[in-house]
């Protein structure tokens, strides 16, 4: 009778074991669970794939032999695709909320119009070497109409594509020739996965391609901060004789201009559209 007894409190223990978290049958559970994720990942559909009730029945079964902990860590699997949306999403929803009207009113203004559009195309394809001030002020001059340059800039930025050709070399070839005495600056923003906006300032040797220094700023550069952090990423290094940079307003400033006449640095504006395939040579 005792040894009825022990056998049955044996099994007992036994049986609590293999029904408990953790153990060899938690790591197994865990792997399982893990198996069964990657396969509703990786079902072919443009969207997140639904859950079916297999899915739903496994995932609840496995859990029953992982502790608490590890569920939170293995319960659900995302592509980094998916948190990259989601973040994309979120700092559109940030800009939309914080720059979108909370009360319907008066409409504000509709930019230019499409007469004006095709004043300012037309006398760019005429005079290519036109910049946006002298087109902003013949615009002034002929129509009447006060227009800003920045206006201009977005203008042509959307509507002129110039066509590539011609025989001269063009502006990608610059660069092969301005070995070690060009090097490209560029400002631009970014968000963090807390939808706080930062400022990254990155310096680059046009010939090597070589990052010279990079800086992140957490708040609003002018162009008193650009130049401190432009001085504190080339310290200790011999700067170039030119410079590339963009039509930023940042890089009009006249701190920045008269910072890169001190270290002795010709600025070059980068050419619109030189990125695009069609006009590379």
């Amino acid at each position: 009778m005792n040894n009825v007894s022990l056998i049955l409190i044996h099994l007992l223990v036994v049986v609590a074991k293999l029904l408990g978290p953790g153990g060899v049958k938690g790591i197994i559970a865990e792997h399982l669970l893990l198996k069964q994720q990657l396969l509703v990942v990786c079902r072919p559909r443009q969207r997140a794939p639904n859950l079916l009730p297999v899915d739903r029945f496994l995932f609840g079964f496995f859990s029953l032999f992982l502790r608490p902990g590890r569920i939170v860590k293995k319960a659900v699997g995302i592509r980094p695709l998916t948190l990259l949306r989601f973040h994309d999403y979120m700092v559109r929803r940030k800009y939309r909320s914080l720059y979108s009207p909370h009360h319907r009113g008066k409409p504000g203004p509709k930019g230019p119009s499409q007469e004006l559009i095709d004043a300012i195309v037309g006398l760019k394809r005429r005079n290519p070497r036109f910049g946006y001030p002298r087109i902003a002020r013949i615009i002034s001059k002929t129509f009447g109409i006060e227009i800003d340059r920045n206006v201009v800039r977005r203008v042509l930025a959307k509507y002129y594509h110039p066509e590539s050709g011609g025989n001269g070399p063009s502006w990608l070839t610059f660069p092969g020739h301005m070995k070690d005495s060009l090097w490209s600056v560029d400002l631009f923003r970014c968000e963090s996965i807390t939808l706080k906006s930062h400022y990254v300032l990155v310096v680059m040797g046009q010939f090597t391609r070589r990052i010279i220094g990079f800086t992140v700023y957490a708040v609003d550069v002018n162009g008193v901060i650009l130049c401190r952090v432009f001085n504190q990423v080339i310290t200790g290094i011999t700067p170039p004789t030119y410079s590339s940079s963009d039509n930023d307003p940042l890089f009009e400033y006249h701190r920045w201009q008269a910072n890169l006449r001190v270290l002795d640095i010709d600025e070059i504006k980068t050419v619109p559209d030189v990125v695009r395939p069609e006009n590379a040579c």
